[in-house]
């Protein structure tokens, strides 16, 4: 298994809405127009999205506000 396998971590809604600030509604909004990543199937009704692509999503946020200011 490779070094980027090991290191994926998924994180459930929860912990997606301290590290992004948004609301449920929102997150769900965005993700419906492509504009959030997809979350992940844990099975039943449960979901939880790849940690390393919410914070790239986070970034991402970042750098367009820096490349307006």
């Amino acid at each position: 298994m490779n070094q980027q396998a090991t290191q994926q971590r998924l994180v459930r809604m929860p912990e997606v809405l301290r590290i992004t600030g948004l609301s449920k509604s929102s997150v769900y909004d965005r993700m419906n127009r492509g504009l959030f990543p997809k979350s992940v199937s844990l099975g039943g009704r449960s979901i939880a999205f790849v940690e390393s692509e919410v914070n790239q999503w986070v970034n991402s946020q970042i750098s367009q506000r820096d490349k307006v200011a």
